[in-house]
This record gives structure tokens, C-alpha cells and sequence, in this order.
């Protein structure tokens, strides 16, 4: 009888502390480094703008969420969603072997390779030997940080990090920096169709490499937190099939971002 007793007492307390575990997910907050346009930017009132904005709040809408945007510096993402600042990375961050030994990730929400970017004429290319001596501006904690100090840096070239990639223009502008490696989408939106891109201009081909740059981009989350990825999986896949993941789409690109 005491057996019994006891081990009545050991089911109610696990059920206890699993409800107490229990997440309510009625908001969502994620992480967001609003200096990358056309993904994530701030309009002239303050308000966060960019695909990667409506994309978050039509997964909340679709959990029946309050959306809350929590900004942070890109290369703190990961350390700050592991320490609760947020739920979730919705700022363009790329799946690789790295980030997913730490985190997981949702399914995809798009696949865009990476480019260099450099004064028009140039003769810069994004190979090695063409970049021995060159300063190549890259935004701290990216995958184009990582892919340059793994493949360019050792042969010479001098990879420059900054805080965020408003910054990185900012000195390829003034000519600090030779040229700068990101999204190829962002550069070309977010940069190089603007008045101050105005000079500038892709430098070669782009750039893929599973290693370093990964597979796509997703939205990082806590792995202990399956409830929440099984409902951002569906939610990412409903808006997929229903065609407003198109209709997001087309307000900021005029291809098909998603990637086969």
C-alpha cells in the first residue's frame, strides 16, 4: 500500500512540475538586428519594417500571438536567446552546422546566396588571390564573417568586422574598406538600388558554401522549445500553401527568395 502510495505521489509530482514547465506561448517574442533592409529596418517614424517583420507577425497571428520585436546586436543573438531575452532569431539568420549545435531552427524561410560588393570597375573578385591585402568589411557574428576568415583571411586578405551593416557602408562609402560581403538580396535592396549604393555594384559571382554559409535561412529557437517549433513549422508551412507567403514576398522582392 505505502508502494503504491509513493509511487501515486511520484506521478502527481512529475505531472506537477511538467504543467509548471509548461510555456505559454500567447506572446512571442523574437530577436531582430533592424539594420539589414529589405528584411529588417526601422522607417523614418521608428517602426520595424522589412519581409522578415510581416513574415513574424503573420506566424504570430497564425498561433493566435501577441508578436513582441526585441532588438539586439546579430553576433549576441544566440547567447540572448539562450538566456530567455527572447523566444526566437527572426533576422535573417542562416542554418549551419555551428549555430545548429547550439540551437535549433525552424523549417526554411528562404535561401539567398551571399556577394561581394565593390566600387563599379573594380577588379575585385571573390577568390583568394584577388583578395590579398584587401579590407573586406563584414557585420559581426554573420556566416560572411565566418566564410571570409575561413577562406579569405589565411591567404592575406584583411576581413574588418562592425556592429551592424549600416556600418560596413558607411566605410566602404568613404573608402575605408575595399568591399563588403552580405545577403546578395540585402545588398542589392538594401543598398545598392538606394542613392547611396549609387557607384556600386556586385563583384563577381555569387558565393555558396554548406560549411560556412549553410543551407537557408530560418528562425533559431531554443531546442527544449518543440511546442513552439512544431507550431512555427505549421504555421511557415499554412503560410506556404495558402499564398501569403507570396503576397509578403512580392512587397520587397520581384523574385523568388524562397529557393528550390
Amino acid at each position: 500500500m505505502k508502494a503504491k502510495f509513493a509511487a501515486l505521489t511520484l506521478i502527481a509530482m512529475a505531472f506537477a512540475s511538467s504543467t509548471a514547465m509548461a510555456k505559454d506561448w500567447s506572446t512571442v517574442r523574437f530577436g531582430v538586428d533592424p539594420s539589414y533592409p529589405p528584411f529588417e529596418s526601422k522607417a523614418p517614424d521608428g517602426k520595424l519594417v522589412g519581409f522578415d517583420i510581416d513574415l513574424g507577425n503573420e506566424i504570430c497571428k497564425r498561433l493566435n500571438a501577441h508578436c513582441v520585436w526585441v532588438e539586439n546586436s546579430f553576433d549576441g543573438m544566440i547567447p540572448a536567446l539562450k538566456a530567455r531575452k527572447f523566444d526566437g532569431v527572426l533576422s535573417t539568420m542562416s542554418m549551419t552546422p555551428a549555430r545548429e549545435a547550439q540551437i535549433a531552427f525552424s523549417d526554411r524561410v528562404f535561401r539567398i546566396p551571399t556577394r561581394l560588393v565593390a566600387a563599379k570597375g573594380s577588379s575585385i573578385e571573390p577568390v583568394p588571390a584577388a583578395l590579398k591585402g584587401k579590407r573586406i568589411g563584414v557585420e559581426q557574428g554573420t556566416i560572411q564573417e565566418t566564410y571570409a576568415k575561413t577562406y579569405w583571411e589565411p591567404a592575406g586578405a584583411v576581413i574588418v568586422p562592425y556592429q551592424d551593416q549600416d556600418l560596413v557602408y558607411a566605410d566602404l562609402i568613404s573608402g575605408r574598406i575595399d568591399a563588403s560581403l552580405q545577403n546578395a538580396a540585402q545588398a542589392d535592396y538594401g543598398f545598392l538600388r538606394t542613392p547611396r549604393g549609387q557607384g556600386f555594384a556586385f563583384a563577381g559571382e555569387p558565393i555558396f558554401d554548406a560549411k560556412t554559409l549553410g543551407n537557408g535561412t530560418a528562425i533559431g529557437l531554443r531546442k527544449e522549445d518543440t511546442d513552439l517549433k512544431a507550431d512555427i513549422d505549421k504555421a511557415i508551412a499554412d503560410i506556404r500553401a495558402d499564398g501569403t507567403y507570396d503576397k509578403i514576398e512580392k512587397r520587397y522582392f520581384s523574385f523568388d527568395i524562397y529557393g528550390k
